[in-house]
């Protein structure tokens, strides 16, 4: 398509998961123009497509809830994920949101003479279109691209092998010895899914991981408006400690880091147990120790010890692609020189162009596709480039992200 033909909006936003549907509907409210660009043949596709069956929102739904609108009173506190689905499918309906489904961005340039941002999308018939516009959302999320880990032999498994998001649920593997790879909140209840379906089930832990209730999970984040983050995860500990007692016996370390820490820092959510510590705690559920290498339907663990197993499930999460469609943003160096240089000199002054380049980042994101400044400031980059939904904060920053990049960019305009 010519450059003359692409469409030209407000605001391009690329993801339809809720992040995006998030954005769209801040936008929608204030009035602002914007294209919305969804690579699958539906909205929030995780939900609908690449989740198992019995999965639930691990927080209260007061925690989960989209801007502008309420999840109705009568759903309960923990929706199903049909429930969220349906939650999903009203808001898209309610906020009039149309997106460009199959809509696969394939880049996203900043022209810095024209002042727009040039993207270039392939349909499902392979042609390329083009969009152009003054603003840039990132709302891919979190949940990206599956994950395959690199593990010796893994190809040469002779089992079924297969990612979280092709799990549908344990019927199948009855009686059959199953490996989940992955101590997440995945990989969790994908093993006490099995373990219900009777299959011989295994996982691997190899990381120190915290263990909560699910009802402790939504406590701490109340607590957090009046708490610091210290003192709410030291309350977390000792009551995950007195409801579960010590874990090394059954193959699992605490971290030294309190659970809201660790996802501050790492992105590491705290397992929400549904159920999966009683059938460890009765050997429903065998825990492992990390694999060394795999073999026909052989599987070393690093303690020495090796098992046979008919099925592997890899929980092992998600990367993003952003940074193969999103060029970088350069800043002249030169001109880098000379504000860090004029800071000295007039700090104020000086101190107010060297925020509004971005404290040195010539990125918004990092490699791995999330933001590189610090939570709070992490979803405002350069030259109208936002991102929400991708600082590890689930629903409830997604939320938060829409409204603040909406406000942001009603201001500019």
């Amino acid at each position: 398509m010519a450059e003359h033909e692409a469409k030209e909006t407000t605001v391009i936003i690329v993801g339809g998961g809720p992040s995006g549907l998030a954005t769209a509907a801040c936008l929608s409210h204030l009035s602002i123009p914007y294209i919305l660009l969804e690579r699958e043949d539906c909205t929030a596709s995780i939900w609908k497509k690449y989740t198992y069956d019995r999965v639930h929102l691990h927080l209260a739904k007061q925690f989960c809830e989209l801007p502008l609108l309420p999840i109705p009173s009568t759903y309960p506190t923990y929706l199903s994920r049909n429930e969220f689905v349906q939650y999903l499918n009203d808001y898209v309906s309610h906020f009039g949101i149309h997106p460009n489904l199959r809509q696969a961005v394939e880049s996203a340039a900043y022209d810095e003479v024209a002042g727009k941002w040039y993207v270039k999308a392939r349909d499902c018939s392979e042609e390329v279109k083009e969009y152009r516009s003054r603003f840039l959302v990132v709302a891919t999320g979190e949940s990206c691209d599956p994950l395959w880990p690199e593990m010796e032999g893994l190809q040469s498994f002779d089992g079924e092998i297969l990612h979280s998001t092709q799990y549908k649920n344990g019927k199948k593997f009855k009686d059959k010895s199953v490996l989940v790879v992955g101590s997440g909140n995945s990989g969790m209840e994908i093993s006490f899914d099995l373990a219900n379906s009777a299959a011989k089930t295994s996982i691997v832990v190899r990381s120190p991981i915290h263990v909560i209730p699910r009802s402790m999970a939504s406590m701490g984040l109340t607590l957090l408006k009046y708490l610091s983050l210290d003192w709410v995860d030291s309350l977390l500990i000792i009551m995950s400690k007195i409801v579960y007692g010590d874990l090394r016996k059954y193959g699992i370390e605490r971290p030294k880091e309190g659970p809201f820490a660790m996802k501050d820092k790492y992105g590491k959510y705290p397992v929400i147990d549904v159920g999966t510590y009683r059938k460890i705690k009765t050997g429903e559920i065998q825990v492992l120790p990390g694999i060394k290498r795999i073999k026909g339907t052989s599987v070393l663990f690093e303690d020495g010890k090796e098992h046979a197993f008919d099925a592997i499930v890899l929980a092992t999460g998600f990367k993003r692609s952003t940074k193969k469609w999103l060029k970088v943003i350069k800043i002249n160096p030169i001109f880098y020189v000379f504000i860090f240089k004029e800071r000295k000199k007039k700090a104020k002054k000086s101190q107010i162009y060297f925020t509004a380049f971005g404290q040195g980042d010539e990125y918004l994101l990092d490699d791995d596709g999330l933001p590189k400044p610090n939570y709070g400031n992490h979803w405002k980059g350069l030259n109208g480039l936002y991102c929400s939904g991708m600082a590890r904060k689930g629903l409830y920053g997604a939320a938060m992200d829409a409204q603040n990049i909406a406000y942001d960019i009603s201001t500019i305009l």
